[in-house]
């Protein structure tokens, strides 16, 4: 699901995803979200939904899955 997000300089093709923990429908919603976007051979990116221009945080795949894992 592609969200109704601006495209981040960075990464003007990237496809974000929001959450499905997420309650907001858009950037004005004050519930705090990330959106995660494959970004290529690059692995992934993250951002903050509420500021889709902002900092983006790239991860490799191997270190995607050790964020989430010690996420949980």
């Amino acid at each position: 699901m592609r969200t109704a997000q601006p495209p981040h300089p960075n990464f003007p093709d990237a496809e974000w995803q929001k959450s499905s923990y997420s309650s907001g429908s858009d950037a004005s919603d004050k519930h705090v979200c990330v959106e995660v976007a494959a970004v290529g051979d690059a692995g992934h990116a993250i951002r903050d939904s509420t500021d889709p221009q902002g900092a983006v945080l790239r991860l490799d795949p191997g270190a995607l899955k050790n964020l989430i894992a010690r996420l949980k």
